[in-house]
C-alpha cells in the first residue's frame, strides 16, 4: 500500500539533550525520519532542544523549533503548524513520554492531528509493565515472577514472596533510570526510593533475580500489512545483571543453538502483534537459563532503541528509515534495499561477519561514583568493530575505545586478585577474565567466578594461545603474522609480545606484502551484489574496494562519544562531508561509533567502519590511493581523537588539509604559543611549573592566590584544582602523588571574578571571520563545556569586542591557522583587562550552537578553506555573510546538561553535583529568544532543572559569595518567593533587609526545627541555591546538592548562575515561551 496521502505534515519529536542512557543515536534516526520525510513531498515540522545535534540543522525540517520537549510548548507548535501526524518513536523515550503526555491533554483530538509510528495502546502495552506481561503470557511466553509497587510498603510486602535479590525496574525510564538490584532491605530502601521517585507515573516493578542468565535482543520491524522481520539478533557477552547499554554486545548471537533462536524469533514476532506496532520497530529482550534453557521475556521498547542503531550500522538494514517509511503508509516489500538495490525490505538481512559493541565509561570524572556495573547504564559512549571472526572484531572494538587499559596485554599480575576482581561486573572485567586465562585460570574457574559463556572464554583463550606463539623465540614468520592479524591483533601488541619496536613490525609486513583487504557490509552475506560501499576490513584473500577516479577526501571522525568529545565533533565531521561532495569531491569517512550520523552509509561516498589508530588509518590510506587520486586528510574536525594521529600521518608522508600538525603544535606548546602572545602584545595568566610542593609553594607565592593547578599529564581538565591557599596547595600536591620531573605541576594565576569568554572563527591566512563571542554564565574556572554560555556577549562593550576581534586575528595568524579557531579568553573587570586563557587551531564543541544562533553553517566553510577557497569565495557562495562577522539572530543560551542522577557512591548517596575545572557534562541544549531571561528560563527546562514562576527557594551561601549575592536574594524576595537560609546567610541577608525563615544546617544538633535538607526532601522549595567553599565538598554543602539532585530540584552552585536564574524567573513571571522556529529567526 503506497504512501498515505493524508499525511501532508508531520511532527517529529527529537529526544532531547545527550544524556547517558539516550545518546546520538537519536539523532540518527531523527536524521533519516526528516530525510525520508521530505523526499517523500511532506512538510516537517521539528522539536529538538539539543543544538548538537544534524537533524536540527535548518535545511532537514521546514520548520526547525529548537524548544523545550514538553507537552505545553508542543502543544503550542501543534496549535501553530497544525500538522496532520506526529512521529513519537525515533526520539527514545523522551519523544515516547511526551506524545503519553499529549494524549493525556487531549491534544490530538484538540488539533485533529493522529499519533503515526505506534500508537498510544500499542506504547502502553510495551511499556506498563503489568500489561506487557500478560500479553507475554497471553502468547505462551514466560516472564520473570514479579509484582508492580507504587509506594515503598508496596515493594517491602512483594519482596516476602519473591525473595532477595531483586531487581527493580521503573516504568516509563530510559537507560535503566532508577533501577538496580538489591540484595538486602537497605537496598531496596535507596534503589525502588529513586526508582519511584524517577518513573513518571510512581511505579516499579520488583522482579525476580535472574542474574548470571544469558541476555540476548531482537530487533523486530512490522508494518500494517502484518509483515514481520527479525533485523537482527544481538547477544550480551555480560550475563544479566548488567545493563544492556554497558554490557559487551555481540551480532549475530554467537551461543542459540537454531531451535533456541527459533523459539525467540517466534516470540518475538507474536509478542509485537499482539502488542500492536503496525508500522515500525521494536527491540524485545530475552534472557535464557544456560542450565535448563528456559526463556524469560524481560522487556520491549515499542520505538527505535539504542540497539536498533547498532543494529542497523551491524547489517546495513536502516531501521529509522524503514520505519518512518512504514510510518506513512508503505509496506515492507515496497522498500527497497539501498544498499542492494534489487532486494526488498521485506528481506530479512544475513551477515556473514561478526559485529562486537564495547562500552566506554567515564568514571575518572567521578571519583566518587560506584564502578560496580548494575541495571542502571553508566556508559557515556561505545565503539563497534566488524571482522571476520569473534576474536578479530573484538580486539578491533577494544582498540577503537582509545582508554588506557582496554586492550589485552600479557604482563604479568596477581591471580588470586584478578579471580576475586572479575566477580564483580565493572568495566576492566574483560581483560581480568584475559589476563586470568593466559595466567592459568581455567576456563571452568572463570565461568564460575563471572557466568560469561564457555564459548565467549574459550575464543579469548585462542587469543591468549596466538600471544603465547608470539612471546616465543622462533621466526616471526608470514604465515604466523597473517594468523595473529586474523585474531586481531595490532601491529603494538605484536610488536610488545615480540619486545621489538612497532615500526619493525610493520616493515616486515610491508616485506611480506601483508595488508588488510576491504569487505563490503552488504545486507545479504554476499548473495546479492553490493552498490553502497561501506566497508570494513580482514586479513583475508580479496578486496573489494572499488576503483573510482573523483579526487577524495578523507574525514577522520571522533571515535566513541565520551565526556569532552561527543556528538558535536561529529557533526562539524558530517558537515564537513555533506560540503565536500557538493563541491564536487568524493568523500571517505573513517569512524568507529555507531550511533553517529558519521557512520550513515550514506552520508558519505564511503564509509570504513574501523578503528581511529594510525595503523588502522594508514591502511585505509594505501587502500584508498590505489583506488583512485586522494588529496589528503581533514584532521581538525573531530576532536582530540584526529588531532592525536595528524602528526603521525605527517610524518608518515600523508597530505593534511587545512590547519598543519605544526600549527597545532605550536598552539599545544606553553613556551612556544606564550611567544607568539609576546609577540603581538597579548596577555597570559602568569604561570609555572613545579616538581615538588617546595617549588609549587614558592610560584604561587610569587604568582599570587588563587591559582589554578593541574598535573601537566592529563587532557580536558583531569585533574584540575582551584586552589586559594597553602594549606589547599598542600592537600592537592599530598593527592597527586605522580608528581615528579617527568610529570611536573603546572600552576596559573587564577583570574577569580572574571569573564571568561569563548570565541570560534575562520581564517584563510589572509581573512578572518568571527564567527561567535560566547560569554560564559558561570565564572572563570568552571570548564567552558560545563558552563552556560551566551551568544551574543551581554557584558561587554563595543571597545572589549573589538579588541577581542583583535587578538583572534593576531593568534590565527601568529599560529597559522587555515579553517576554525576556538579561543577562551578572560576579561577581568577591575582593573579591566583581556587575558588569552587557551587557543585550539581545531573545531570545538561549541560549533554548533554558533551555527544555530548565526543561522552560518561553520563546519561546512571551514572544511572549503581547508580546501584552498577563501572566505571571500565563500562569501560570493553565500555560504557567509556578504560583509562582517557572525551576528546571532536573538539571544541564544547554551547550557550544559550533567549526569548527577546516573552515579551514586558505593554506601548508595550521591555524587556531589559542583562545577569545577574538569568537564562532567554529557550534553547540551539551547534556549533562544529575543531577551536573555527568556533564553535562560528555556534552556533551564530543556536541561530538566525548569525555574519555578512562584513558591520558595533555598539559599545557603560560602562566606566569600554572600556580598555577591545577596541582591539576588532580595530580587525574589521581590518576585515573592518565600526564602529558606541557614544561620550564616539568614544573619547577612537580615542585615540587608531581606527576610528569610531559618533552617538548621544537617551537622547542627537536631531539634523542632526544620533542616536544610527536610526543606528539600519535603518538597517545601522548588530551588536551591548552594555555593560551595573553594572546592572542598564539605558535608553540609554535599547532603544538600545531594538531596537536590535526588529530588529533582534544581540546584545552582555559583553566584552568576544564580543572578541568570533570576533573570529568568524574572522573565517567566511576566510572558510565556515565545516559540519561533529557527527559519522564522533567520528571516529577521
Amino acid at each position: 500500500m503506497p504512501l498515505d496521502k493524508s499525511i501532508e505534515s508531520v511532527l517529529v519529536i527529537g529526544s532531547g539533550p545527550i544524556v547517558i542512557g539516550q545518546a546520538c543515536e537519536f539523532d540518527y534516526s531523527g536524521t533519516q525520519a526528516c530525510r525520508v520525510l521530505k523526499s517523500e513531498g511532506i512538510r516537517v515540522i521539528l522539536i529538538n532542544s539539543n543544538p548538537a545535534t544534524i537533524m536540527t540543522d535548518p535545511e532537514f525540517a521546514d520548520a526547525t523549533y529548537i524548544e523545550p520537549i514538553t507537552p505545553e510548548v508542543i502543544e503550542r507548535i501543534m496549535e501553530k503548524e497544525k500538522p496532520s501526524a506526529v512521529l513519537a518513536t525515533l526520539g527514545g523515550q523522551t519523544a515516547l513520554n511526551a506524545a503519553m503526555a499529549l494524549n493525556e491533554r487531549g491534544a490530538f483530538e484538540k488539533f485533529g492531528c493522529k499519533l503515526i509510528g505506534a500508537n498510544i495502546d500499542a506504547i502502553k502495552r510495551g511499556e506498563d509493565r503489568e500489561i506487557f506481561k500478560s500479553i507475554v503470557s497471553s502468547v505462551g511466553g514466560e516472564s520473570a515472577k514479579s509484582a508492580i509497587c507504587h509506594t515503598m510498603s508496596d515493594c517491602l510486602a512483594a519482596v516476602k514472596t519473591l525473595n532477595y535479590p531483586v531487581v527493580v525496574r521503573p516504568s516509563f525510564t530510559m537507560g535503566g533510570l532508577g533501577s538496580g538490584i538489591a540484595f538486602n532491605e537497605n537496598d531496596l530502601q535507596q534503589i525502588a526510593g529513586a526508582g519511584l521517585r524517577h518513573s513518571p507515573t510512581t511505579e516499579v516493578l520488583l522482579e525476580e533475580s535472574i542474574i548470571g542468565w544469558k541476555e540476548y535482543e531482537l530487533e523486530v520491524m512490522r508494518d500494517h500489512m502484518d509483515n514481520v522481520v527479525i533485523v537482527c539478533s544481538i547477544e550480551n557477552l555480560d550475563p544479566m545483571g548488567v545493563h544492556t547499554g554497558d554490557s559487551i554486545t555481540v551480532a549475530p548471537a554467537m551461543t542459540l543453538t537454531d531451535v533456541e533462536y527459533q523459539k525467540l524469533r517466534d516470540l518475538s514476532i507474536s509478542i509485537i502483534r499482539e502488542v500492536g506496532v503496525a508500522t515500525g520497530g521494536c527491540n524485545i529482550q530475552f534472557a535464557v537459563n544456560p542450565v535448563d534453557g528456559r526463556i524469560i521475556v524481560i522487556e520491549m521498547n515499542p520505538r527505535v532503541s539504542r540497539s536498533s542503531a547498532l543494529a542497523s550500522k551491524a547489517t546495513g538494514f536502516p531501521i529509522a528509515k524503514i520505519a518512518t517509511k512504514l510510518a506513512i503508509g508503505y509496506t515492507l516489500d515496497e522498500i527497497e534495499n539501498d544498499i542492494t538495490k534489487s532486494t526488498p525490505a521485506s528481506f530479512e538481512p544475513a551477515l556473514d561477519y561478526v559485529v562486537v559493541k564495547v562500552p566506554r565509561f567515564a568514571f575518572e570524572k567521578f571519583p566518587e561514583a560506584d564502578t560496580r556495573l548494575t541495571t542502571t547504564m553508566k556508559s557515556v559512549g561505545e565503539a563497534m568493530a566488524i571482522g571476520r571472526s569473534f576474536p578479530e572484531a573484538l580486539q578491533k572494538a577494544l582498540r577503537s575505545i582509545e582508554k588506557a587499559g582496554y586492550i589485552f596485554d600479557w604482563e604479568d599480575a596477581n591471580l588470586p586478585n584478578l579471580m576475586k576482581l572479575m566477580q564483580t561486573p565493572t568495566e576492566n572485567r574483560l581483560q581480568q577474565v584475559q589476563k586470568a586465562l593466559y595466567l592459568g585460570a581455567t576456563i571452568e574457574e572463570v565461568y564460575n567466578a563471572t557466568k560469561i559463556d564457555h564459548w565467549f572464554l574459550q575464543q579469548i583463550e585462542i587469543i591468549n594461545q596466538m600471544a603465547r606463539q608470539l612471546q616465543s623465540k622462533g621466526e616471526l614468520t608470514k604465515e604466523l603474522l597473517r594468523a595473529a592479524k586474523q585474531l586481531g591483533f595490532s601491529d603494538l601488541q605484536i610488536a610488545g609480545l615480540r619486545k621489538v619496536g612497532v615500526n619493525e613490525i610493520f616493515e616486515l609486513r610491508k616485506k611480506f606484502q601483508l595488508h588488510p583487504v576491504y569487505k563490503t557490509v552488504d545486507t545479504c552475506a554476499g548473495e546479492f551484489a553490493a552498490l553502497t560501499p561501506y566497508y570494513y576490513s580482514s586479513y583475508d584473500e580479496e578486496t573489494e574496494v572499488l576503483s573510482r577516479t573523483k579526487e577524495a577526501v578523507i574525514i577522520l571522525g571522533s571515535g566513541p562519544n565520551r565526556i569532552g568529545q561527543g556528538i558535536e565533533f561529529d557533526y562539524s565531521c558530517v558537515h564537513a562531508s555533506f560540503a565536500l561532495r557538493q563541491a564536487g569531491y568524493e568523500t571517505i569517512m573513517i569512524n568507529c561509533n555507531p550511533e553517529t550520523v558519521s557512520t550513515d552509509y550514506d552520508t558519505s561516498d564511503r564509509l570504513y567502519f574501523e578503528p581511529l589508530t594510525l595503523e588502522d588509518v594508514l591502511e585505509i590510506i594505501a587502500a584508498e590511493s590505489a583506488a583512485g587520486p586522494v588529496l589528503g586528510v581533514i584532521a581538525q574536525l573531530g576532536g582530540q581523537t584526529p588531532l592525536g594521529l595528524a602528526r603521525g600521518l605527517k610524518d608518515a608522508g600523508i597530505n593534511i588539509l587545512g590547519t598543519s600538525p605544526d600549527a597545532i603544535d605550536l598552539a599545544e606548546d606553553r613556551g612556544s604559543f606564550g611567544k607568539i602572545l609576546q609577540e603581538n602584545q597579548l596577555r597570559a595568566p602568569e604561570f609555572g611549573m613545579a616538581n615538588s610542593f617546595e617549588e609549587a609553594a614558592q610560584i604561587a607565592e610569587k604568582i599570587g592566590y588563587p591559582v589554578l593547578v593541574r598535573p601537566s599529564y592529563v587532557l580536558g581538565g583531569r585533574g584540575m584544582e582551584i586552589v586559594y591557599d597553602p594549606e589547599s596547595l598542600g592537600g592537592f600536591i599530598k593527592a597527586a602523588t605522580a608528581i615528579t620531573p617527568n610529570h611536573p605541576v603546572l600552576i596559573d594565576k587564577f583570574l577569580d571574578d572574571a569573564i571568561e569568554i569563548d570565541v570560534d572563527a575562520l581564517y584563510d591566512g589572509k581573512e578572518l571571520y568571527l564567527a561567535g563571542v560566547m560569554e560564559h554564565i558561570e565564572e572563570a574556572g568552571i570548564h567552558s563545556g560545563d558552563s552556560a554560555c551566551v551568544l551574543p556577549a551581554i557584558s561587554l562593550d563595543k571597545n572589549q569586542l573589538g579588541e577581542i576581534r583583535t587578538a583572534t586575528e593576531k593568534i590565527a595568524k601568529g599560529v597559522d591557522v587555515r579553517g576554525l579557531i576556538n579561543i577562551q579568553f578572560a576579561v577581568t573587570t577591575n582593573p579591566q583587562k583581556l587575558y588569552v586563557l587557551e587557543a585550539n587551531p581545531r573545531a570545538s564543541r561549541t560549533v554548533p550552537f554558533v551555527a544555530k544562533a548565526t543561522g552560518i553553517a561553520l563546519a561546512k566553510a571551514a572544511a572549503l578553506i581547508s580546501m584552498g577557497k577563501d572566505i571571500s569565495d565563500l562569501r560570493k557562495e553565500n555560504l557567509l555573510p556578504k560583509t562582517g562577522d557572525g551576528i546571532a539572530n536573538g539571544v541564544s543560551v547554551k547550557e550544559a546538561v550533567l549526569p548527577w542522577n546516573r552515579f551514586r557512591r558505593i554506601d548508595g548517596t550521591g555524587v556531589d553535583s559542583v562545577l569545577g575545572p574538569e568537564m562532567k557534562s554529557t550534553g547540551e541544549v539551547m534556549g533562544i529568544s529575543s531577551n536573555f531571561g527568556m533564553a535562560f528560563a528555556k534552556s533551564q527546562t530543556s536541561a530538566f532543572g525548569p525555574l519555578p514562576k512562584s513558591g520558595a527557594v533555598f539559599i545557603s551561601l560560602s562566606e566569600r559569595d554572600k556580598d555577591a549575592g545577596w541582591r539576588s536574594a532580595r530580587d525574589l524576595s521581590e518576585l515573592n518567593f518565600k526564602i529558606f537560609s541557614t544561620q550564616g546567610t539568614h544573619d547577612y541577608l537580615a542585615r540587608k533587609g531581606v527576610e528569610s525563615e531559618l533552617v538548621r544546617k544537617n551537622s547542627d544538633e537536631i531539634n523542632d526545627r526544620l533542616s536544610a535538607n527536610d526543606v528539600i526532601t519535603k518538597g517545601l522549595v522548588q530551588l536551591v541555591i548552594n555555593t560551595p567553599l573553594g572546592r572542598g565538598s564539605r558535608q553540609d554543602g554535599w547532603l544538600i546538592r545531594s538531596a537536590a539532585v535526588s529530588r529533582a530540584v534544581p540546584c545552582i552552585t555559583t553566584i552568576p548562575g544564580f543572578r541568570a536564574a533570576v533573570s529568568g524567573i524574572t522573565a517567566l513571571q511576566s510572558a510565556d515561551f515565545e516559540i519561533k522556529s529557527l527559519q522564522e529567526w533567520m528571516r529577521k
